[in-house]
């Protein structure tokens, strides 16, 4: 699976961008996809994951509430969109989809490249 994503760039903070991942290759196999931050010098953060057949979702407490997660089946293509931004949000941007059904967070299979998002105040 081979996983792009798109959509991040320089926000002003209180913005509402949309990231997307668009996914390719064997994603028959996939049965969730999840979105990942990485600020600088800090660790990998989960923000939210949404299972691929009946879309349920998961988030982080950091970001339920501003963030909402979806997807298109037929476009393979899950997004993130992020409400009111905040310059502490300025990070990499991941996607990542898993095969498995557990590990919901923690376990996946294939990552994209990252987006850069950048929240200026």
């Amino acid at each position: 699976v081979q996983l792009v994503e798109s959509g991040g760039g320089l926000v002003q903070a209180g913005g509402s961008p949309r990231l997307s991942c668009a996914a390719s290759g064997r994603t028959y196999s996939m049965t969730g996809m999840a979105w990942f931050r990485q600020a600088p010098g800090k660790e990998r953060e989960f923000l939210s994951h949404i299972t691929w057949t009946l879309g349920s979702t998961y988030y982080a407490d950091s970001v339920k509430g501003r963030f909402t997660i979806s997807r298109d089946s037929a476009k393979n293509t899950v997004y993130l969109q992020m409400n009111s931004l905040k310059p502490d949000d300025t990070a990499i941007y991941y996607c990542a989809s898993t095969s498995r059904q557990t590990g919901v967070g923690k376990v996946y299979d294939y990552w994209g490249q990252g987006t850069q998002v950048t929240v200026s105040s």
